[in-house]
């Protein structure tokens, strides 16, 4: 949302909006960047709609939001924040990427790319780039001088079957806020309606979709990496005669980057530019982000908040350290009723005998819901396992229990979605932990 309102307020559209966080330290930082591209903010008290052409809203927003109900009273149009988007995609050269993992890290590495390259293409996605924050920027949007524009396109709640782009990407597929077979259901009309299709060939579910380009390790691959490395702190590939240095770990983030790379070779950047632009990615907040800390201890905040993106970042901290200690806050009561089995299976198969979980309370962002389910079910199931786990009832008991048991070499792993205090809670942690 807040991405749509900048890139329309930098279009010259008046923007004006509100959100039920505002005034919350957590999102002091993003009103600030609204507000500096020319936003202006009101309370979610219905007083800023009157005199509105439009009222755009996120899945998040229902019915009884006084906003809602004073833009019925005024005869204001409602429209969801994909009917915007895709508007927005329909006037440009747009590169839509989707998938249950990596769409922004895969739409950040293309953006900078593209960038690096003098293509001067625009942005829309959902995770701040680091490049961008570091210029005074909420990092999430951008207002290029090209016909290209870069978007993450977000199948959780449907919606991305509502873009036509110039090329749309599908990264991979799994359990994540729908059933696999709905999902893939939606992929493939999204390919459908996208002038060229790039597919990763590694994915077996994938392989039904057509499409133009693929991009994997397999040798069907058209456009294939003939080797990856994994280090703890970076990544390689050798694609296209070429070796390509990934400044972020994980083999999850090497493939994010091959599939960024085809898509830029394919709107015409050169290899020796692209192998200067990924070895500068500066990445994106809440994405495997370290906080050093003393005595050879890393802190780590990564957005992990699915079973395969829980996998690949807890794998990634084991290359790190002997010793993991993950915390993990569900993300809503409904996604963890949903995810329950899988995200049991997962803790249960990728933690090792060294390594801890804590399960922190589910974070509940308001609204009507059944809170029927608690970290402590899944705390539960897993009890015979040989790690420690921990189900603490305040981040105030995880950061103690932590301070308690660390040691030198250890990693802490904070894993979360949707709760903009988590990137504060991974700096209480490391601060907590340095003295």
């Amino acid at each position: 949302m807040s991405a749509i309102a900048q890139y329309c307020a930098w279009y010259g559209i008046r923007v004006s909006g509100s959100d039920r966080s505002c005034g919350k330290g957590e999102v002091v930082d993003i009103q600030k960047g609204l507000e500096s591209a020319g936003c202006t903010i009101y309370p979610q008290d219905g007083s800023g709609v009157a005199g509105s052409d439009a009222v755009i809203v996120s899945t998040a927003i229902e019915d009884s939001n006084k906003d809602i109900i004073a833009a019925k009273k005024h005869a204001v149009p409602v429209f969801h924040r994909s009917d915007a988007l895709a508007a927005i995609v329909a006037e440009k050269k747009t590169i839509a990427v989707a998938g249950t993992s990596g769409k922004s890290t895969v739409v950040a590495m293309i953006f900078e790319l593209l960038s690096h390259c003098g293509k001067s293409p625009s942005l829309i996605t959902g995770a701040g780039l680091n490049s961008l924050v570091r210029k005074g920027y909420i990092g999430n949007a951008w207002y290029g001088e090209s016909d290209i524009l870069v978007i993450e396109a977000d199948e959780s709640d449907g919606t991305l079957v509502k873009y036509s782009p110039d090329c749309g990407i599908v990264l991979n597929i799994s359990k994540d806020h729908k059933a696999v077979g709905e999902t893939l259901e939606l992929f493939v009309t999204f390919a459908k309606q996208s002038k060229s299709v790039v597919v990763n060939a590694d994915d077996p579910i994938l392989s039904s979709i057509p499409a133009d380009i693929t991009f994997g390790t397999e040798n069907k691959s058209t456009c294939g990496a003939t080797s990856i490395t994994c280090n703890p702190l970076s990544s390689g590939i050798q694609f296209d005669n070429t070796h390509y240095t990934v400044p972020v770990p994980g083999y999850h983030n090497a493939l994010n980057a091959l599939a960024a790379l085809c898509i830029c070779k394919h709107y015409g950047c050169d290899s020796g530019l692209l192998s200067l632009a990924l070895s500068r990615y500066q990445g994106i907040k809440r994405r495997f982000t370290f906080y050093k800390v003393a005595h050879d201890i890393i802190v780590v905040d990564d957005y992990a908040h699915n079973p395969s993106k829980i996998y690949a970042a807890i794998k990634t901290a084991q290359t790190i350290s002997p010793r993991v200690f993950a915390l993990f806050q569900p993300h809503g009561f409904q996604p963890t009723r949903f995810l329950k089995n899988e995200l049991i299976t997962t803790f249960a198969e990728t933690l090792r005998g060294s390594d801890t979980l804590l399960l922190l309370p589910i974070y509940y962002a308001g609204g009507t819901v059944a809170k029927d389910i608690s970290s402590g079910d899944i705390a539960q199931a897993l009890k015979e396992k040989e790690f420690v786990i921990y189900a603490p009832e305040s981040r105030g008991d995880a950061i103690g229990f932590l301070d308690e048991r660390i040691q030198k070499g250890d990693c802490v792993l904070s894993m979360g979605a949707r709760d903009p205090s988590l990137e504060l809670f991974a700096r209480d942690i490391t601060a907590a932990l340095k003295k």
